[in-house]
């Protein structure tokens, strides 16, 4: 699988105070739309994940749902807060 600049930036270090925008297939029009439901830092968005208990199919259509995020920039956030995950928890 090949991963963006950002997925590898994100997860090669602890999450912090990062802003939701950091996260791949976030980006700023994504990022303003979850800032304005909540979801403005990066692990705001991660306790989301793991809510749905880390399930794709779940996390990419609340995405969807929340912030009209597309399937394939949700992919990209599950893809990226999976792999955090499992370097981290």
């Amino acid at each position: 699988m090949s991963t963006s600049v950002k997925h590898r930036e994100f997860v090669g270090e602890p999450m912090g105070d990062k802003e939701v925008t950091c996260i791949a297939g976030i980006g700023p029009t994504y990022g303003t739309k979850l800032t304005d439901a909540g979801f403005d830092k990066a692990y705001v968005l991660f306790g989301q994940y793991l809510l749905l208990k880390k399930d794709e199919d779940l996390f990419i259509e609340w995405l969807k749902e929340t912030a009209g995020v597309t399937a394939n920039h949700g992919k990209s956030a599950f893809n990226c807060l999976n792999e955090w995950a499992e370097q981290f928890i």
